[in-house]
């Protein structure tokens, strides 16, 4: 195909950079987690030592994860994240029920989660010192959405750019913290951390809701595989983007921490409906009405890292066949994938109406965690099936039957601690079977095709989308 012919063609760009690439994974990971969790984690820990440490395990257990997705990464070369890798490893049924899971239950979550938690730090600083009303947290959440979702549909180039401003921003909304809180600690406040391990209030049932919590903080550094096809050399670029963007958010996590342990008591961090604006409140009053606008700046990141990335899953799953074709569809101008990015708004803006972010959190981890523990175990499989495949990057196998057995492990010890809302999520998943076997494995009816093909013509024209002329895989 000729240049010219190329620069006209209908495709996804490869326009994500290794710069592009890291704002991605950090701005995805520095999102509403890191001003949030230290509550979850905190009240399901027990005590400040305890909490420490379940924040560095999750952040090492991130770096496990990170380097199983980055071989993945390299060894499948098409996008789609969790998604693709179950698929290409374990086969097509739980492909499907990942996405169904997904689709339904853990993306909706959390952007609910992070919108809200937008829309509650935006507002703060209007309110201070009441509460923000909870119709206007969520009108102001809803909107920061819409806004976001509105870019991903305009442009790949601009919602990257906003990816790398953000990235900054997070990265000095985590410096005003750190920065007062070292300078407490270096002047000899410690009286917060006197007897930090307190073995009587540690509950063992309790750990896998600190470390969902935690988790949760940390997710984002699976990212760049859901953007596989439009990256600039991925063999070299996801495992670089990768190890440097954890390694960045695990030493800023656990700096964060310290900080806010120095300034507050556990019990001022357990009354804090937004920890940070209490630290800051406490330890640096002239910012009182910076920090809130910087983490409000934070979550917008983590909405559009989250948008960007899903819509990719949705585009993969519609080309492989188990999501209506629609989906795999590209603007015929922006080269973005329109329907895949639209799909998540009415979902997500029923979640944030009814949402309360602690259930939430809980409801979606459960689903999250499974899925990327059968992703890795994927990769152990795919290494035992294609032995002759020599990925350009690979990690000890210890890493990935390590980080699958503490996966599953959790999953199944969660449901001795929250059995209702894990039973939801559960639910959630196992209802996937029958649509599976009643609409992707048996064949539709010619009048079902029929007019299923007559509503994706209409639609095609109404969003001016075609299927991608040039394979990118």
């Amino acid at each position: 195909m000729g240049k010219d012919k190329k620069e006209e063609a209908v495709f996804l760009r490869k326009k994500i950079t290794l710069l592009r690439a890291f704002s991605l994974l950090i701005g995805s990971m520095v999102g509403s987690g890191i001003f949030i969790s230290p509550k979850g984690v905190l009240k399901n820990s027990g005590s400040v030592g305890f909490s420490l440490l379940v924040w560095f395990s999750c952040g090492l257990l991130s770096m496990f994860g990170a380097l199983c997705y980055a071989e993945l990464g390299t060894r499948i070369t098409k996008s789609g994240g969790h998604y693709i890798y179950i698929l290409e490893t374990l086969g097509p049924l739980p492909s499907f029920l990942f996405l169904w899971a997904e689709f339904f239950a853990i993306r909706p979550a959390n952007s609910a989660v992070v919108s809200l938690a937008f829309g509650r730090y935006m507002l703060e600083p209007f309110f201070a010192p009441c509460a923000a009303p909870v119709p206007a947290v969520k009108l102001v959440s809803l909107l920061g959405y819409y806004t976001v979702l509105t870019l991903n549909s305009w442009s790949v180039t601009w919602s990257a750019r906003l990816q790398t401003a953000l990235s900054v921003v997070k990265l000095l909304a985590l410096a005003l913290i750190i920065v007062p809180g070292m300078m407490l600690l270096a002047q000899g406040h410690t009286e917060n951390f006197q007897d930090a391990f307190d073995r009587q209030s540690l509950v063992l049932d309790k750990l896998p809701l600190a470390f969902y919590a935690g988790m949760f903080a940390y997710s984002g550094w699976f990212q760049t595989g859901f953007v596989r096809e439009e990256l600039v050399k991925p063999e070299r670029n996801i495992p670089l983007a990768v190890i440097v963007s954890v390694i960045t958010v695990i030493v800023g996590y656990m700096l964060t921490n310290v900080s806010y342990y120095t300034v507050l008591g556990t019990e001022d961090v357990l009354a804090s409906p937004a920890v940070a604006v209490s630290f800051v409140q406490r330890a640096f009053k002239s910012l009182i009405s910076v920090v809130p606008v910087l983490v409000a700046l934070s979550c917008f990141g983590t909405m559009n890292g989250g948008i960007f990335t899903f819509s990719r899953t949705l585009f993969v799953a519609s080309r492989e066949g188990q999501w209506p074709p629609l989906f795999s569809m590209i603007h015929i101008r922006r080269h973005t994938p329109l329907p895949a990015v639209m799909l998540m708004f009415p979902l997500v803006t029923a979640m944030v109406c009814i949402g309360d972010i602690y259930h939430l959190l809980t409801f979606f981890s459960f689903s999250r965690w499974l899925f990327i523990g059968l992703a890795t175990l994927g990769l152990i499989v795919h290494r035992c099936r294609h032995p002759e495949l020599q990925s350009p990057f690979q990690v000890p196998l210890f890493v990935p039957v390590s980080f699958t057995i503490i996966c599953l492990f959790t999953v199944a010890m969660s449901f001795y601690s929250d059995p209702v809302n894990i039973s939801i999520g559960c639910t959630i998943v196992l209802s996937g079977f029958p649509v599976y076997y009643l609409i992707i494995h048996r064949q539709m009816s010619d009048r079902c095709r029929n007019v299923f093909y007559y509503l994706t013509h209409k639609l095609q024209l109404l969003l001016e989308v075609v299927q991608q002329e040039i394979k990118t895989y």
